[in-house]
């Protein structure tokens, strides 16, 4: 028998208060999406026409257009973490050749990919403001997409043997395995990384929204170009505005997408779930509430279930080498085109770098040191703070919870914002440049460091704790046999994608503006950022090139072989 006060709808179609609550918000975004498409697809002269203007009801449109673009760029960030994570991970062959690959890629700033891959996009979409906004998601693109992936590789390398084992056991092919493995188990730390990733994004969205031509430079609108053009105008009020909006966003965006993934993965942790302080989500609560939407949703569930679980035999049979290409063959044809790569590599590189003399070979690996020194002792200083600070918050869901909207929000903070506060202090206090903008380098890296040490905290199995509680394991103890173990591999993690991000600050860190004042130190970071000014694509080139080189060396010579000695110890059998 019906309830008399039943809501129509629910009589009908079977929905209820929740379904509509749901919709409303689903077909805003849509709204809001459409929206953002139709003004990404303008003819390139209008937007030249308008200027940045900073009059506060310009705001919310800006931050539509920078949020949308931080998505689009998470979208395409999450789909090259699973493919090129997955190939790390599982084939030893790609492997060796991907995670160089990946260092040099990490270690590249955006303002690099930014001078040499605008001029493509321009010319994909002539005439089009959608080839300056694709060169906007690339870049953003590649500040977001490093952490993910190396995220991703670390719980593909440290899945449980007896969960391999069961893998094995049930026959479970390689795509039955990825979805039913691999992505659940790495599912929570992969969660708090995007959040990191899009927190991350708002350091360098600045440079991503103005994109220079030559000495011509065209503004997109968004956040980042109303603080361009704040900073550049000295407005502090406008500053202030732009603060507000971002903890907006942030908020917004971290009640209606993260706060709901961070609930919804906690199915994922592994050993008995948690009963206390569990992560909760009223949008997912109301989700679970609703009646014809939950029908949908479960023949979407259907659908994917059936195209997660089927083993593609006859796809698998066409990957598989064929048996008269044999192994030597293979490893043959393999060497040979790392081999041509190099060769081409080496020739661009001489062609390129030819013109430069000793001198300034010299001149530039002397900056890199200097950079390299503060890049350095910030990381470990941010490793020293952050791990202990993270394993606490880790171990207490509640205050997990709490804390992230917080540390999100410090997190998106640009080193831009604090420019005004940085040269009143080094000029009326006079400091000493070379030190006291170092703090800027870490701003945004060091939370790469807390999230993976929270996640790796949230992910320490319940019955572990357990076994230590019974057995008054207590502090130090604790620390050196339980937290500290269960947290190296996401440490050193965050560590590892913390120093790519940190060569990547300096180059707004260490060139200062202010108006018309400027500090510049001696640095790798001002060498390119003064060089990108001045357009000196050579320039650019050699210095990113060396910051790679330094990246690189360092990622080889102690990140790597830090990792693989926490991953052999202190991966969960």
């Amino acid at each position: 028998m019906r309830r008399l006060h039943a809501f129509p709808l629910e009589i009908r179609l079977g929905a209820n208060r929740w379904d509509l609550l749901a919709a409303a918000l689903l077909f805003g975004a849509i709204a809001l999406l459409v929206v953002a498409a139709h003004q990404m697809r303008e003819p390139l002269v209008e937007l030249e026409a308008s200027a940045i203007s900073l009059d506060p009801e310009r705001l919310p449109g800006y931050a539509l257009r920078s949020t949308v673009r931080m998505f689009a760029a998470l979208g395409a960030s999450l789909v090259f973490t699973f493919v090129v994570g997955t190939l790390a991970a599982r084939n030893a062959r790609a492997r060796s050749v991907l995670l160089p690959l990946l260092d040099v890629l990490q270690s590249v700033p955006v303002l690099g990919y930014l001078s040499f891959t605008v001029v493509l996009f321009l010319s994909l979409f002539p005439g089009s403001v959608l080839g300056a906004e694709l060169a906007a998601i690339f870049a953003i693109f590649t500040s977001q997409v490093w952490n993910m992936t190396f995220s991703f590789y670390q719980s593909l390398r440290t899945v449980p043997s007896d969960l391999s084992d069961a893998a094995r056991s049930f026959r479970l092919s390689a795509w039955q395995r990825f979805w039913h493995l691999d992505v659940p188990f790495a599912m929570p730390g992969l969660v708090w990384n995007m959040m990191m990733s899009m927190s991350g994004s708002w350091f360098f969205v600045v440079a991503s929204e103005a994109i220079s031509v030559g000495a011509h430079t065209i503004p997109l609108p968004g956040i980042g170009s109303w603080v361009a053009v704040a900073i550049a105008e000295r407005d502090l009020a406008a500053i202030g505005w732009a603060l507000a909006t971002m903890l907006g966003v942030i908020v917004l965006y971290d009640v209606l997408v993260f706060r709901p993934l961070v609930a919804w993965s906690e199915q994922f942790r592994p050993g008995p779930l948690r009963s206390e302080g569990a992560a909760r989500s009223w949008l997912l609560s109301a989700w679970r509430r609703t009646g014809l939407l939950r029908r949908l949703d479960a023949r979407v569930r259907r659908l994917l279930r059936a195209a997660t679980l089927g083993r593609f035999e006859r796809l698998q049979r066409l990957a598989a080498p064929s048996r008269r290409w044999g192994a030597a063959a293979r490893g043959v044809a393999w060497y040979a085109t790392l081999l041509a790569l190099a060769a081409g590599s080496a020739w661009y590189a001489l062609r390129l770098f030819g013109a430069f003399d000793a001198a300034e070979w010299l001149r530039v690996l002397g900056l890199g040191g200097a950079t390299l020194a503060r890049v350095l002792v910030v990381t470990v200083l941010a490793l020293l703070v952050w791990v202990p600070v993270g394993v606490v918050i880790g171990l207490r869901p509640r205050w997990t919870g709490r804390v992230q909207p917080v540390v999100q929000f410090l997190a998106a903070i640009p080193a831009n914002l604090l420019f005004p506060l940085a040269v009143f202090a080094i000029v009326h206090m006079d400091l000493n440049p070379e030190i006291w903008l170092s703090p800027l380098i870490i701003l945004g890296a060091q939370w790469y460091i807390l999230f993976n040490v929270i996640a790796g905290a949230s992910a320490i199995p319940q019955d572990l704790l357990e076994i230590a509680r019974s057995l008054q394991v207590k502090r130090w103890l604790r620390w050196r046999t339980v937290l500290l173990p269960g947290v190296a591999p996401y440490a050193v993690t965050g560590a590892i994608t913390a120093w790519g991000g940190a060569w990547n600050a300096t180059i707004v860190a260490e060139a200062v503006h202010w108006g018309e004042q400027s500090i510049v130190t001696h640095g790798l970071g001002a060498y390119i950022a003064v060089n990108t000014e001045a357009g000196d694509f050579e320039r650019i080139a050699l210095g990113v090139a060396v910051m790679c080189a330094f990246v690189v060396a360092f990622d080889r010579l102690l990140w790597r072989p830090l990792y693989d000695a926490t991953e052999r110890r202190f991966r969960l059998q």
